[in-house]
């Protein structure tokens, strides 16, 4: 499938005479008995609580939304709205809409189903970032050329596929939404695997904002340990890597002639009031 083709978006493949006439143009009545699920879908995880959600509402509205399918031999075969699909299932509907796409071979129906879940925003960080991997090893598109597909910045698609890099288990944090692409790519500063898992770890534990972490991440501290007893001998710079550890952000201590003040740097209303829960706690 070319560039330009996909470009064109979903519309220049849908067929102009669908299997069953419904109120929308171009978009069929199917039953989902003959329907099949993608084998190349690219999204992995779907909430429970959300489809029971769309379960529910589809037993009030009905699909509203038509999925994307192909025509098969026996049958159709899913391209996108597997979410969908699963819950009209689970309503005990018999029929859904659907597009039905003029898609021949394997390859299209893949790379389709791959920009089709990232133009509607379906995948988590980690899913799209993997979406965009198959694109460009497995179809030779460029990262400009994925970006024109899916009508994003190429320095988008290209932050995205950072995040490959990171450890499995950091990966897999970010699939499951405790943390978000941009930790990802704040934890991606650090220069060894060792210190990204001891930062990631952080995060969640002081359940820090993007900005708090890349905060963190550029202090370069030393120790992620809890705070010691600070002593008025200790180096300036010391003291600073203790307390940005501690309380998740940068600070900045300003020595005078006597005493001196500390500066806490706060990203919002939120981290504020994180600072000051942990300075209470203490």
């Amino acid at each position: 499938m070319s560039d330009k083709r996909l470009g064109r978006g979903i519309e220049s493949l849908i067929s102009p005479e669908p299997a069953s006439k419904s109120s929308k143009p171009g978009v069929a009545k199917i039953f989902l008995k003959n329907i099949t699920p993608n084998p190349h879908q690219p999204r992995r995880y779907f909430d429970k609580h959300a489809l029971d959600e769309l379960v529910a509402s589809i037993k009030v509205k009905g699909v509203l939304t038509p999925i994307t399918v192909r025509e098969t031999k026996i049958g159709y075969e899913l391209i996108a709205g597997e979410r969908r699909w699963r819950a009209a299932i689970k309503a005990m509907l018999k029929k859904i809409p659907a597009y039905v796409i003029d898609i021949k071979t394997d390859s299209e129906m893949m790379e389709v189903a791959l920009i089709e879940n990232i133009q509607r925003e379906d995948l988590n960080p980690m899913e799209e970032s993997e979406a965009y991997a198959v694109l460009n090893s497995k179809y030779n598109l460029s990262h400009d050329a994925i970006a024109r597909s899916v009508g994003k910045k190429r320095v988008t698609v290209s932050n995205s596929l950072r995040l490959l890099k990171l450890p499995l288990e950091i990966r897999k944090s970010i699939s499951k939404g405790e943390i978000s692409g941009g930790h990802g790519r704040a934890i991606l500063q650090a220069k060894t695997i060792n210190h990204m898992n001891k930062l990631w770890k952080l995060i969640l534990k002081k359940n820090l904002s993007v900005r708090a972490a890349e905060a963190l991440i550029k202090s370069k501290p030393k120790k992620t340990s809890v705070l010691k007893v600070i002593h008025s001998t200790a180096p300036i710079r010391a003291i600073e890597n203790q307390l940005i550890e501690l309380l998740g952000t940068k600070v900045k201590l300003k020595p005078g002639q006597v005493g001196g003040s500390i500066e806490i740097l706060y990203f919002s209303d939120d981290d504020l009031e994180r600072i000051l829960d942990l300075l209470q706690s203490l």
